[in-house]
C-alpha cells in the first residue's frame, strides 16, 4: 500500500491548479463521496457524455470504488450511468494508461440536453470490501496497464 494511507482521492495530473475539490460526504451518516464534473459538458438526449473528474482513488487491494448516479441527476435530468455502476478496481489508481483517472459515462435518457457545469455534483462514490473465492489466481498476472476495459485484454 502507498505509506500509511488507506483509501481516499487524489486529483490527477491534468487537472492539477484548475480548482477540483476532493469529494465530501454530505453528511456524518451518507455513504458516498460527492463526486463533481472537472469542466462542462453538454449531453444531448439519448447520447452518452464521459464527464472528467479530474480525480483518482486509492484503496486496499481487497476495496472497490463503487460509482453512483446522484438521485438528484436521475431524477430531475433524466440521467443515469451508462453501465448502471461504475467499478473502480484497486489497481486503477495510477495505471500508465490513464493514470487513474475516473470519468462518469453518463446517458441522458430524457427528450432535452442536459448542461452540466463545472463543480456540478454528479455522482457518489462508495468503498466497499468485497470477497474471493479459494483459489483465486488473480493476482498472479500482470499488473494493469490501462484504462476503461482494460482487465478484459489479452
Amino acid at each position: 500500500m502507498r505509506d500509511d494511507r488507506r483509501r481516499g482521492f487524489e486529483i490527477v495530473t491534468a487537472y492539477e491548479d484548475q480548482g477540483i475539490e476532493l469529494p465530501l460526504r454530505g453528511t456524518a451518516s451518507s455513504a458516498g463521496y460527492d463526486l463533481a464534473a472537472a469542466e462542462e459538458a453538454l449531453i444531448p438526449p439519448g447520447e452518452m457524455v464521459m464527464v472528467p473528474t479530474g480525480l483518482k482513488a486509492y484503496m486496499e487491494p481487497d476495496e472497490v470504488l463503487y460509482i453512483h448516479i446522484r438521485s438528484s441527476m436521475a431524477v430531475k435530468n433524466n440521467l443515469v450511468m451508462m453501465n448502471s455502476v461504475g467499478v473502480v478496481d484497486a489497481d486503477y489508481y495510477n495505471n500508465p494508461g490513464n493514470e487513474g483517472h475516473i470519468y462518469l459515462a453518463l446517458w441522458n435518457r430524457g427528450s432535452e440536453s442536459v448542461e452540466i457545469a463545472k463543480g456540478e455534483r454528479l455522482a457518489q462514490g462508495i468503498f466497499m470490501k468485497y470477497l474471493t473465492v479459494d483459489g483465486d489466481t488473480a493476482g498472479e498476472g500482470g499488473d494493469r496497464q490501462g484504462g476503461f476495459g482494460s482487465t478484459g485484454e489479452k
